[in-house]
């Protein structure tokens, strides 16, 4: 018999490789996502430090870098989150050309239940308006939903509403905001 339609099984594979087809250019690179493996590792490291220099000049990014964002040198946690079966890190790809990544990982609630927390989503801005955020965002959503998430959290950083209006375009709302004071001046 054929598994029941709620249950996880029926869902396919948690990571699976989605390709967009845009109009256009037929030899345009065509946008993917797939899972990114140990090979992966350099271009993950190149494009988190492409991500920390995108974030370093916003609104709160600097505090953001030093309080929140992953430790460098990044390879050992990223190596570590490519091993860990809590967490998915995902390419962004071009062709065969990594251009983005995501990062998102399970964490048990109060309740007994779980939610996903993406911690880092950032595409090459050279790369953007070609569907490759959305299809990493999409395989986040999916990736959680087949774990028994009950919601999705990820962060956007004061003023920047691009960020803030790709998450609510996967329907991600505001629940709570973090305030600092600089004690430093």
């Amino acid at each position: 018999d054929p598994p029941p339609p709620d249950d996880p099984a029926s869902r396919g594979p948690a990571v699976v490789e989605l390709t967009v087809t845009t109009p256009g250019d037929a030899s345009a690179p065509t946008p993917r996502v797939r899972a990114a493996v140990v090979d992966d590792l350099d271009e993950l490291v190149r494009l988190d430090r492409l991500a920390r220099d995108h974030l370093r000049p916003l609104r709160g990014g600097e505090m953001y870098l030093l309080h929140t964002a992953r430790p460098e040198p990044a390879s050992t946690s990223l190596q570590a989150d490519l091993a860990d079966v809590d967490r998915v890190v995902l390419l962004g790809c071009l062709g065969d050309v990594p251009v983005g990544y995501a990062i998102a990982s399970i964490h048990p609630l109060a309740d007994g239940t779980c939610a996903a927390d993406v911690s880092e989503v950032f595409v090459e801005p050279d790369a953007r308006g070609v569907g490759i955020g959305n299809l990493l965002m999409h395989q986040l959503v999916h990736w959680a939903t087949d774990r028994g998430c009950i919601g999705i959290d990820a962060r956007a950083l004061p003023g920047d509403r691009n960020t803030k209006n790709f998450f609510e375009s996967f329907g991600l709302v505001a629940r709570a905001i973090t305030v600092h004071r600089d004690l430093r001046s």
